[in-house]
């Protein structure tokens, strides 16, 4: 019979290996990114000092580590993680080895702010300023905007969708990802103001799906049908002509369209400019349409702080199909635009 007062030999034996097999915890040394000056800042996340500050400050009370540990990271260390891996583009542990933590932390302060960025956006009173449509402005400076770019008046948008690759899903709905150009993708509808400020962001279809069946699929499409909003989008011969929503033409209405729409164009390319990742990202669909929503937040937050501008890369050509059904109502409406000014 064991002696209850003596461990076990299996047990001795385990807690020997775990000691011969245990590797010595080391504590990496880590630095105050806002110790850096500006233009370090931006090169590697984007923002300046005091635009990260404020970034800080808005998801503290959401992303700030509670506990008593001394090691943990701090509020100012996570954001610029998630900034460092949004505007890089790259692998977690290249992440890690540049920030000097490992791949498993990259990886939780990425997701913390990204869902922090989307969540609290749209669901609470502190953030939704951020994505709002028409705009954070008075709906006429907004048709003013527009208007002073090429005489188009009355328009508070301009429409389009844009493709972000992601990593081949598993599962079978793996072919609904696949788009016209037989490469992955998430379809992303966007709305702009002539600030290339977003106003509107529908971030959650399968690459396969057209950019008409988004829009009618949104609530704005809703919204817009019910007579809310007084104006007109303006989007490219992927939509249906509708009475708020104007499409190509004839030749000096289309030069007006195309120059007035021009500001969602600039701001595909501004947000995949500024921050990389949306070239290529390597995570499941539902991780990647909340990375898309965080970054179209930091992108609006770069703009209203006047924070520098990328050099802007032209936007793929992903060649959307035209559509041939068009509204009788949206037709006169535009047939009026035509005729009345720029005859």
């Amino acid at each position: 019979m064991a002696c209850p007062f003596i461990d076990e030999v299996v047990d001795e034996g385990a807690i020997v290996l775990r000691r011969a097999f245990q590797r010595e915890r080391t504590f990496r040394g880590r630095s105050d990114p806002l110790a850096f000056n500006d233009s370090y800042l931006y090169e590697r996340y984007r923002f300046s000092r005091d635009g990260i500050a404020y970034i800080c400050r808005l998801l503290s009370p959401h992303i700030a580590n509670n506990t008593r540990r001394n090691r943990a990271l701090t509020v100012p260390q996570t954001v610029c993680i998630a900034l460092r891996f949004f505007a890089s583009g790259t692998f977690l542990n290249t992440v890690g080895d540049a920030e000097n933590i490992s791949k498993a932390s990259v990886c939780r302060s990425v997701r913390t702010v990204y869902l922090s960025l989307k969540v609290h956006s749209f669901f609470t009173r502190l953030l939704n300023v951020f994505i709002t449509f028409p705009g954070h402005k008075a709906i006429r400076t907004i048709k003013h905007a527009f208007y002073g770019i090429a005489g188009f008046p009355n328009v508070i948008g301009a429409l389009d969708c844009t493709h972000v690759r992601i990593k081949c899903p598993s599962g079978p709905h793996e072919a609904d990802f696949l788009n016209r150009k037989s490469v992955h993708s998430i379809n992303v509808q966007m709305i702009s103001d002539a600030d290339c400020i977003i106003t509107n962001v529908e971030a959650k279809w399968p690459g396969s799906v057209h950019d008409s069946r988004i829009f009618r699929a949104s609530s704005l499409y809703q919204q817009l049908a019910r007579g809310e909003f007084s104006g007109v989008l303006l989007g490219d011969k992927g939509y249906p002509c509708l009475p708020y929503l104007l499409t190509p033409h004839q030749d000096r209405y289309n030069n007006a369209h195309a120059r007035t729409r021009g500001c969602i164009e600039m701001a595909f390319g501004l947000i995949k400019s500024r921050f990389q990742c949306l070239k290529h990202l390597r995570v499941t669909p539902p991780r990647a349409c909340d990375i898309v929503v965080a970054c179209v937040v930091l992108h609006n937050i770069a703009c209203l702080r006047r924070e520098r501008q990328p050099r802007i890369v032209e936007e793929e050509d992903w060649g959307n199909e035209a559509v041939l059904e068009e509204n009788e109502t949206g037709r006169l409406i535009r047939d009026t635009y035509a005729n009345n000014y720029f005859a």
